[in-house]
Order: C-alpha cells, then sequence, then structure tokens
C-alpha cells in the first residue's frame, strides 16, 4: 500500500461445472494474473472451485472432499505471491454444509466466512443444500490448521490501520440488512463479495446500483466478483460482471460477458477520513468480530485509477451539461430567495467583461426570469480605469445588450486619484495599493448605488480566488450575496461555455470571446492596448490549483499525497518542477488568507467544497502553514 491506495481486482475465471482440478488450475491462473498486475486484493466469485450450479451434487461427499484437494493445490501453488485473495467453495462443519469464501493469503486460509442469507426463491434453491452462517464464530480444522469460522471476521492490514476487510456473499448485498453494514460498523472499510448472479434483462443495472450504493452508505470500497462461463446453463446464464466501488463512485467494471478482469486502486484512507468527520458515522464498534491481521503487498507498480485533472467538471458532455444547468439553477434559487427576503427591487453588479462577472449576471438574468421580473431591472455597472482594456469593455456592453440588461458606466478614475492625493500614494506607483483601491472604489459605487435604488449587490468573485485570496478585502471581497462562492473556476469556465452553446447568435458570440480572454483584474495600466496583468501568470493555473483545492481540502490529503494525484493527472502537461512551485503558493496563500473567507457574504453551496465559515470550513485565521509547507519542501 501507497498513500492508502490498495490495488484491488475482481475475476471471474473460465470452469467446469464439479470439476475442481481443472477450476484450481483456473483460479491459481487468476491469482498469478492478478500478482503479475501488482494486485494487493483479488475477489475471485461463488463456489468458483466447484461451480454454483452442481445443485444435489453439493450432497456427494466426493465433490465436498474434491473441493478440499482443490483448495489445498491452491494454497500450495499460490503460497510464493504476496496477493490476498478469496475463492468460493462448499464446506461441511458440525454436520450441516455452508456456502463459504475462502480468505487466502501466503499459502494460508486466514479465514472462512459463510453465507448469511440463503436465497431460496424463483430459480434459486441454496436452502435445500446449505445452512446459514452460525451467529458466533468459532474455529475448524484444515489439515491441521486452525482456522477462524464466521461472518464476523475483519482482516487487518499491518501496515495501514485504514484498511480492514471484511466479506459477504451475494445474496447477503440484496438483503433487507446486509452483513456489510455490520462489517463497516465494526471498522471494515473494504467489503468482498463473492456473487453468483445469474444475468436476466436490466440486472445489470440493478446490481451496479446496489453496489455502488452500498459502497455510498456505508462510505467504503465494494469489490463484486461475479460468476460467469463455464457454469450450467440448464436454467440460467451467468455473465461475470465484476463492479469495483467507492463511496457511491464506480472505478472499475467489467461489464456482462466481456471475460477480463476489473481492476483499480481504493483509497482507504480517504475512506476512514470521510468516516472519522461524518458525525452520523458511529465509532467502531468490533463487539464479536475478530480481526485477523495480514501483510499487503508493496504498491508498487502502475497506478491504473483515473485521475481527472478537472475534479470539478465530470468528462462526459452530457453529465457536464447538466450539472452547470443544475448549478446554474441553484445559484439563481438561492438569489431569487435573497431579493424576495430583503424586498430589493433590483440588483446590483459590477461587470468587467470578465468570466466571473459573466457568469455572475448569468445568475441574476436566471433570478429575475423565476421571479417575473422583467431583465432591463437589472443594473450592470462597468467601472472603467487604468487596466481596462478596449475588448473587455466591449464584451461587457455586447454581454448587457444581449441579456437585455441596464448598463451604466462609471469612469473611477477621478476618484481613484482623489483617494491617491487623500492618502499620499504616488499615481505612478504600481504596487498593492494602486491595484486595492480600485478595487474597493468600486465596491463603494456598487454599495451606494443599491442604497440609492433599493437594490442589492451581487458579488462576482469564485471559489478558486476564494481559496488563493486572490481578492481585495472590503473590494471585491465584499457583497450582499456571493451568486458564485462556491463554484471552481474551472468550472465557472464550463458553465459559462454550456451557456454559451444553448445560446442565439449574438449572446453566444460575445459568450465565446469572453471565454477566450485571459483571466486579470485589470488593475494595472495596460501594454499597447493589451492586458497587461495576467491572473495565471501570477497565482498559477487555476487548473492545477482547484485539483489542489479539491484533494487538500475537500478529502483533506497531505501534501505527498496531492503531489502523488497530481503528478499523474497531469502528466506529460507539467512537470514535477512545476507543480511543487504552484503547490507550494497554494498553501502559502490558502493558509495567510484565512482572514478574508472569516468574514465572507452570504453565498449559495453548489458542490462538495465550499469555503463558507459558516458551512464546510472553518479554520483560524492565523494558523500557521509550517507543516505543511515544509512537506512540500520534502518533495523536492
Amino acid at each position: 500500500m501507497k498513500y492508502g491506495f490498495v490495488k484491488t481486482a475482481c475475476a471471474t475465471p473460465a470452469l467446469r461445472v464439479a470439476d475442481c482440478t481443472y477450476n484450481a488450475q483456473q483460479i491459481i491462473e487468476a491469482v498469478r494474473s492478478a500478482d503479475a498486475q501488482d494486485v494487493e486484493i483479488l475477489c475471485l466469485p461463488e463456489l468458483c472451485i466447484t461451480g454454483y450450479t452442481c445443485a444435489d451434487l453439493f450432497f456427494q461427499p466426493t465433490l465436498q472432499c474434491g473441493a478440499l484437494d482443490a483448495l489445498r493445490d491452491i494454497l500450495e501453488q499460490t503460497a510464493p505471491l504476496p496477493v490476498l485473495f478469496c475463492v468460493g467453495l462448499p464446506f461441511l462443519h458440525a454436520g450441516k454444509l455452508y456456502n463459504c469464501a475462502a480468505v487466502i493469503q501466503g499459502g494460508r486460509v486466514l479465514g472462512l466466512v459463510p453465507k448469511t442469507h440463503l436465497p431460496n426463491y424463483n430459480e434459486f434453491y441454496e436452502a435445500r443444500w446449505f445452512s446459514p452462517a452460525p451467529t458466533e464464530n468459532c474455529e475448524v480444522q484444515l489439515w491441521g490448521q486452525m482456522v477462524p469460522f464466521g461472518s464476523k471476521l475483519l482482516f487487518c492490514c499491518r501496515q495501514d490501520d485504514s484498511c480492514k476487510i471484511a466479506v459477504e456473499l451475494c445474496e447477503d448485498l440484496w438483503a433487507p440488512l446486509p452483513p456489510s453494514m455490520g462489517h463497516a460498523l465494526a471498522g471494515a472499510t473494504v467489503i468482498l463479495n463473492l456473487s453468483a448472479s445469474d444475468e436476466v434483462v436490466g440486472k445489470d443495472s440493478y446490481r451496479r446500483a446496489l453496489a455502488t450504493g452500498q459502497s455510498a452508505r456505508l462510505i467504503c470500497g465494494y469489490v463484486y466478483a461475479d460468476a460467469g462461463e463455464g457454469e450450467s446453463s440448464t436454467d440460467m446464464v451467468f455473465s461475470g460482471h465484476n463492479l469495483i466501488a467507492e463511496n457511491g463512485a464506480l472505478l472499475a467494471e467489467s461489464p456482462p460477458f466481456a471475460r477480463r478482469m476489473a481492476i483499480t486502486e481504493l483509497d482507504t484512507q480517504r475512506l476512514a477520513a470521510e468516516r472519522a468527520k461524518n458525525t452520523s458515522y458511529p465509532p467502531a464498534d468490533t463487539t464479536g468480530y475478530r480481526c485477523i491481521p495480514f501483510t499487503a503487498g508493496s504498491g508498487v507498480g502502475e497506478f491504473c485509477r483515473p485521475v481527472s485533472p478537472n475534479p470539478f467538471v465530470p468528462d462526459d458532455g452530457a453529465e457536464r451539461a447538466a450539472r452547470c444547468t443544475q448549478i446554474l439553477t441553484i445559484q439563481a434559487q438561492g438569489l431569487a430567495k435573497r431579493m424576495i427576503h430583503t424586498h430589493s427591487k433590483t440588483a446590483v453588479l459590477g461587470i468587467s467583461g470578465g468570466l466571473d462577472s459573466t457568469l455572475a449576471l448569468l445568475v441574476v438574468a436566471r433570478a429575475f426570469q423565476l421571479a417575473d421580473k422583467p431583465l432591463s431591472d437589472i443594473v450592470a455597472v462597468t467601472m472603467p480605469c487604468f487596466g481596462t482594456t478596449k475588448r473587455t469593455r466591449s464584451n461587457a456592453q455586447r454581454l448587457c445588450d444581449a441579456l437585455g440588461v441596464s448598463l451604466r458606466q462609471v469612469d473611477i478614475t477621478s476618484t481613484v486619484l482623489s483617494n491617491f492625493d487623500d492618502i499620499g500614494q504616488n499615481s505612478h506607483t504600481y504596487d498593492v495599493t494602486f491595484e486595492n483601491t480600485q478595487a474597493r472604489v468600486r465596491t463603494l459605487v456598487l454599495m451606494n448605488l443599491a442604497n440609492r435604488l433599493n437594490g442589492l449587490v451581487v458579488g462576482t468573485g469564485d471559489l478558486s480566488e476564494l481559496a488563493l485570496g486572490w481578492a481585495t478585502y472590503n473590494g471585491d471581497h465584499m457583497s450582499m450575496y456571493g451568486v458564485n462562492a462556491s463554484v471552481p473556476k474551472t468550472l465557472v469556465r464550463h458553465i459559462v461555455s454550456t451557456v454559451a452553446l444553448e445560446s442565439v447568435s449574438a449572446l453566444r458570440s460575445v459568450l465565446e470571446d469572453i471565454l477566450d480572454t485571459p483571466v486579470s483584474p485589470e488593475l494595472l495600466p495596460a501594454q499597447d492596448g493589451d492586458i497587461s496583468q495576467k491572473t495565471e501568470q501570477i497565482v498559477g493555473p487555476y487548473e492545477l490549483h482547484d485539483f489542489f483545492l479539491y484533494y487538500a481540502i475537500r478529502w483533506g490529503f497531505s501534501p505527498r499525497k496531492v503531489y502523488f494525484l497530481a503528478q499523474r493527472a497531469f502528466a506529460g502537461r507539467y512537470s514535477d518542477e512545476v507543480l511543487i512551485t504552484w503547490l507550494r503558493n497554494f498553501y502559502r496563500r490558502f493558509f495567510a488568507q484565512q482572514f478574508k473567507r472569516s468574514c465572507l457574504p452570504d453565498g449559495p453551496k453548489v458542490g462538495t467544497v465550499t469555503l463558507s465559515p459558516r458551512g464546510d470550513w472553518r479554520m483560524p485565521s492565523d494558523a500557521c502553514a509550517a507543516l505543511w509547507l515544509q512537506e512540500v519542501e520534502n518533495l523536492t
């Protein structure tokens, strides 16, 4: 294991019904194949040593003994391999037959887990052959070795306490009270399910929903191995539909009849951290459970879990468009409620021709449509000064014209210069005072105009800017309602792009040009009419900072782990040196700028990451970043 990632797989070996010797060899090959791919945990199907469809042959001592002989052969031939794996077999204990999962590593059976819920309806007749798992654990003897036997077994990783494995079998997942619920409450972060689920129309979707839903409910990894090729087709067909889910997300899948191994990394540290902060999740109660230690593999080898460089943005185009539309609706509904409550006659916002103010104006327009108010009642204000370019000023005008909102222009140059005189600032000294005075004057104009018009000032700053503190305190940092406060910059771009694609030509044209304009506060004088101050050259690429924000804040990953993931997400795009440079800058700015977030205006939460001091993120404004920055330095 490395950084909590445990390489996990599920596979469906080809088999022959009741041919235990043949099946054992297929299982051995599957284990060797998994080991060759650096798999640390492998789940195989229910009763895969005999075949699930042996029916009354299960009562035959010859088959029972053949299964044990095959199990011993599997142990001997896989003994040199470090992979922990599960196989299914019938096992006779105290005069009763049980449908069991054998958990194996290093040539030893670490435990036998009998099935709890036996389906005995429709095409299933398991209660004809098997008994349900006893309520208490015990021990059984296998070739002179005492082996734990029972449904309450936890297999605990020696190297990482966050990795605890438990097992259930097929129908157990379908039951109203699955054993996996008790397993998770006892501390299991990974559930292995050995299954033999026959294929009928539509069942694959239901099976997928069950596995992903259970992983979400229990905040766990769920590994589902399904029976497939070789099972009897007398009355059923099995498809080998293998699934690996984590906390509601499907990470890997071998679709029905695909005949391949599903493989990925489960992040048990992430699961443990999520449980730790979820107050609905009770402390682990291991009463009645037995912990069996095992040693995980080295965690070396190719990292195969997909890591998106844009974790806030869905890769699928249709899903992305749907999410953007939903976020716009949430933003607009929040603003509409606030305007109704404050009896505001209008909404006032600064419009710069940049991305954030464009999205804010689109939100305001949608809120007015929801409230059945004319868009001409919206007051957008452009406030040119030293750094304003013809392109952004023109786009602000075109955008307001296309939407049909009222536009006012207030040139703030004279006011800014007057304030410079008041405080003794040299107008040719391009320092932080030069920049921030402009931002604060703009906010002053908006606030006073909103008072005069009985309106509400709508903030335009986004989540990424708040994380980096890229806002002027009591300048663009302040508003009466911040509609973009939990929308990261990478997602802002896609929301505006989605609206552009759905718009008529005039609006689409200006939105596309705004999307092509470099991100800038335009607080420094333009150079030959072009933007001279480009944000991403100063604070770093927003796609990197959004990536850091997602993993460092949403999941609480250490700088080392964030860097490890960034290397994989941005391989070939950013060098390690560049990643470390901007990661250092992220932590430095995030800690130093908390004071701005501690007094944020209200704004709607739209996703799982928000920095509102009243909601998801509460942090001292004077917290020290030394530990995090030292860890970043150690990366070099």
